[in-house]
């Protein structure tokens, strides 16, 4: 049974984001819908939602359709509820009295502790609010969810809970899922639509197989276009030949095959489509300084204590060798933003000794923190760049528009861009530092797949010294060479990648 049918929707701000969208969500479809950042995936959301107007086209529903839907921000107005009565604020008004205890269901399902359950939303962290949003859509069963990168901010334990509460839904239940968690789409979705201006294109499997496919398309599409503009070009030279022939000869029969050719030759140069080239968001490039030290950090016994002076965790003997590709992991909580502060500032401060803290002196440090406090608001991008590097104007400005900050865009407060735009901007500013050792908080939070891809191209084409905190397990996949991870109290050395993700699931917590 159809749920959901869009046709010919379109939307414009300024550029069109989508436009001739014919799609169909049916009982039991769990669709990802792919794009690059701003590019139209949250806005098709809404569009379903009734939160916005599409510019052209329709959204029809089947009749007495619910819809539960999860966007990326807590509204201001729950802050200062509770979990519970935030959820218990989304129940239908005649459901709330006498079955309140579908709230409880619920959080027990979703794992949510007691404790939290009577805690304000302000009170609480950015997963837990994701959380919250997602039982609000939750509770009054809907026939359709619509989640808006439901995976930020979720630690992995909570990322795997999640795909395990998506896929034990009802059977009939229909989810269209935004998201750039490349490993997330695969396990909960059956079927991938990607957004594009012109032609969106859907494809009935999960996201890896759906890109391939999709790929494939495009090679297929962009080798026709050549053959058909190559055929054009024959038909046009043909056709020149024989105007010359008839010409000479007085031959109208050959005048009128020669406009003929043209003809045809006009006819498939404007039926030819080029296949589809996704518009860059903006260029990522890091680079490596090199050093000739074996080794560019040691950890020694260095103990980890929260800001109220309680003891989180201590190291033990740790190297970081050259080339090394490091990811961390440990339980909410554990001290890992501490830790990467702790380093960062030795690091920073060569000058003084930190204990349990030894560096080589060739090492030269790229650091990136998760909320992006390199980025200051208030300032421009171009004074970002122009105040650290000595560049000259010209060259910085060519630069941040490769990153795919315009020209309109950088010289106005960084606070305006989107947050993959600031995360280009650090990634700008580390690639002008030339590092040989890459410290990275949550680097693929604000990326779309595209800049993920690239990130993970950098860091491997270069063979770039790194120590990162990350959730993302594709990028862990494709990225790390070794896995530490924090436990009860000691940070230990993890074989492989999947016995990191799988100790991560089993004490509860991840990146």
């Amino acid at each position: 049974m159809t749920l959901v049918t869009l046709r010919g929707l379109g939307f414009s701000y300024g550029e069109p984001l989508f436009s001739n969208l014919d799609f169909t969500l049916s009982k039991g479809d769990r669709v990802g819908v792919v794009a690059a950042n701003g590019r139209g995936k949250s806005t098709l959301l809404r569009c379903i939602a009734d939160t916005a107007e599409p510019t052209s086209g329709d959204v029809l529903l089947a009749r007495g359709l619910t819809i539960g839907c999860v966007e990326q921000h807590l509204p201001s107005s729950l802050a200062e509820l509770t979990f519970r009565q935030a959820v218990l604020d989304a129940m239908n008004a005649a459901d709330a009295e006498s079955e309140s205890w579908r709230v409880d269901v619920l959080l027990e399902t979703l794992e949510v502790p007691e404790p939290f359950r009577d805690r304000k939303l302000s009170e609480l962290s950015g997963g837990w609010q994701r959380l919250v949003l997602l039982a609000r859509a939750a509770v009054n069963d809907p026939d359709v969810l619509l989640l808006d990168e439901p995976t930020n901010h979720l630690d992995l334990a909570r990322i795997d809970r999640l795909e395990t509460w998506l896929n034990a839904l009802p059977r009939d239940t229909a989810l269209l899922v935004s998201s750039h968690d490349r490993a997330f789409l695969d396990t909960v979705t059956n079927r991938t639509l990607f957004i594009r201006p012109d032609r969106s294109e859907s494809f009935s499997l999960s996201y890896s197989q759906a890109k391939a496919a999709l790929d494939d398309m495009d090679q297929f599409e962009e080798k026709r276009f050549q053959e058909d503009l190559k055929t054009a070009r024959k038909l046009r030279h043909q056709a020149a030949k024989l105007k010359n022939i008839g010409i000479n000869s007085g031959s109208d029969l050959l005048l009128t095959k020669t406009r003929q050719l043209k003809q045809r030759a006009e006819d498939l140069e404007e039926a030819a489509r080029p296949a589809h080239r996704e518009r860059s968001a903006g260029r990522i490039r890091l680079g490596n300084r090199g050093s000739h030290a074996s080794v560019l950090l040691t950890l020694d016994g260095l103990e980890i204590v929260a800001p109220d002076g309680n003891p989180l965790f201590t190291t033990g003997l740790l190297r970081v060798h050259r080339g090394d590709r490091i990811a961390l992991m440990g339980p909410n909580g554990c001290g890992k933003s501490q830790f990467l502060s702790r380093v960062q500032k030795a690091l920073s401060d060569p000058e003084t000794i930190f204990p349990g803290i030894k560096a080589t002196p060739s090492l030269a440090l790229g650091y990136l923190d998760q909320a992006l406090v390199g980025i200051p608001d208030a300032t421009s991008p171009h004074s970002i760049i122009c105040d650290h590097f000595d560049i000259g104007d010209q060259r910085a400005r060519s630069l941040l528009a490769g990153a795919g900050i315009a020209i309109d865009r950088q010289s106005g407060p960084s606070g305006r861009l989107s947050g993959g735009q600031k995360a280009r901007l650090a990634m700008l500013v580390l690639h002008l530092s030339f590092p040989n050792f890459y410290l990275l908080d949550e680097p693929t939070n604000h990326l779309d797949i595209e800049g993920q891809l690239a990130l993970e191209s950098e860091l491997k084409v270069h063979e770039a010294t790194s120590l990162f905190v990350s959730h993302d397990r594709t990028f862990i996949r494709s990225v790390a060479t070794r896995f530490w991870r924090v436990d009860n109290g000691r940070l230990r050395e993890c074989e492989d990648s999947e016995s990191f993700f799988e100790a991560a699931i089993e004490d509860g917590g991840g990146a």
